[in-house]
């Protein structure tokens, strides 16, 4: 593996011209480091750093080790009697019987990995009791009422109608599942490399295969009439913490997984606290501040760990998706059956989207931690009532 891929140019023709702008420390909450469980090192870790001197993150890592860890906490623990409330790491006896079942599952996906397609699966079991930290008590603060009105469309998820492009997902376009969409756990292709250069950090990831290019030498953001579906994120060091602030958002993208639920506004900031806290293991926490989407800010904190494999795939999503064509094809259809039904004087309901199909990525039951697998490609609806939890896996 190499360090210089795309920062490298860019990082190289930034110290010949950019100014050096003075660093301001984020007004997010301080990095919870979930790894440890709760409980300090026994030996602090110190992180190695890249010829330049600076932190090193370098690797390609994944979030599958958080799968089946709810993105807001259960009321319940495993036991479906002791409430949780504010508690955000789980018992020891709680703790064995995660890395039990955690074990069990991952022989078991190892037993079934042929083929040329296969689900990702955890290996390794983390402690916590839901991906949020911010609020105490683990839940994703209500959406506001305005925030209704920007729903992702669910598309062939749904039941429609199916008339244009604009009906499916950022996602299922093969367009972006936005920053977060892109980095929580789903069924597969959670691998994202980072890679680093002189003043430069550089995010891939593996699935629709975006890169962000960060700069860390303290400049500003750009203009705010500028606005991108990744916004524009600037980083800077923080010690071994690398903090990226990022703003300029359009409102095509979301905060869920796969890049589902109520589309944010263009207000929304997202500050990334990004930290090698093992040699194996790196944590990543950010904050979600959109005033006019959710009631309040909000914190998520996980660990990412090595991709099984040491390498992201390709995934060629837009350059061979027939998905929407065949799919506003198959509408323009159900369109003339039921105009020839009439002239029969047949009068019928529209054949839903969804019919006989069995796929539509329906909420997972509540649960205690680690209950459920992780569902597929189609994320949440938007929730009947405000504060709703529509996460999926």
């Amino acid at each position: 593996m190499t360090r210089f891929t795309l920062a490298a140019l860019a990082g190289t023709v930034a110290l010949m011209s950019a100014p050096v702008f003075t660093q301001t420390r984020s007004s997010a909450p301080p990095l919870v480091i979930t790894a440890y469980g709760g409980k300090a090192p026994a030996t602090p870790y110190k992180s190695p750093k890249t010829p330049w001197g600076e932190p090193d993150l370098v690797g390609v890592w994944s979030s599958d080790d958080d799968a089946g860890l709810p993105m807001s906490r259960p009321r319940f623990a495993p036991d479906g009697k002791t409430e949780l409330g504010d508690r955000l790491y789980q018992t020891d006896e709680e703790y064995a019987q995660r890395k039990n079942q955690i074990t069990q599952r991952a022989k078991q996906g190892d037993e079934a990995a042929v083929g040329a397609f296969r689900f990702d699966y955890a290996r390794r079991a983390f402690a916590q009791t839901s991906l949020i930290v911010d609020p105490a008590d683990g839940r994703q603060p209500a959406y506001t009422s305005e925030s209704f009105a920007r729903a992702m469309p669910r598309g062939t998820y749904g039941n429609g109608p199916l008339d244009w492009t604009t009906d499916f997902s950022t996602y299922e376009r093969c367009i972006t599942r936005g920053i977060l969409g892109s980095t929580l756990n789903v069924i597969y292709g959670n691998g994202e490399e980072i890679t680093q250069s002189p003043g430069y950090v550089s995010i891939t990831y593996e699935m629709i295969h975006d890169t962000r290019i960060i700069p860390t030498d303290g400049r500003p953001h750009v203009g705010s009439k500028i606005r991108q579906l990744l916004g524009n994120s600037v980083g800077h060091w923080e010690g071994d913490e690398l903090v990226v602030e990022t703003t300029n958002f359009t409102s095509e993208t979301a905060i869920g997984v796969n890049g589902n639920g109520n589309r944010h506004s263009p207000d929304l900031k997202l500050t990334e606290r990004i930290k090698r806290v093992a040699k194996d293991v790196v944590q990543y926490q950010v904050t979600i501040d959109d005033p006019r989407t959710y009631e309040r800010p909000w914190t998520m904190s996980f660990p990412l760990t090595p991709l099984d494999g040491n390498r992201i795939l390709p995934y060629t999503c837009h350059e061979g998706n027939m998905a929407l064509t065949q799919s506003l094809g198959g509408e323009r259809a159900e369109d003339r059956a039921l105009a020839e039904d009439l002239k029969k004087g047949i009068v019928r309901a529209r054949r839903p989207v969804q019919d006989g199909l069995g796929v539509g990525g329906q909420p997972a039951a509540a649960g205690g931690f680690g209950a459920g697998g992780r569902g597929g490609r189609g994320g949440g609806a938007p929730p009947a009532t405000p504060g709703a939890d529509t996460q999926e896996r």
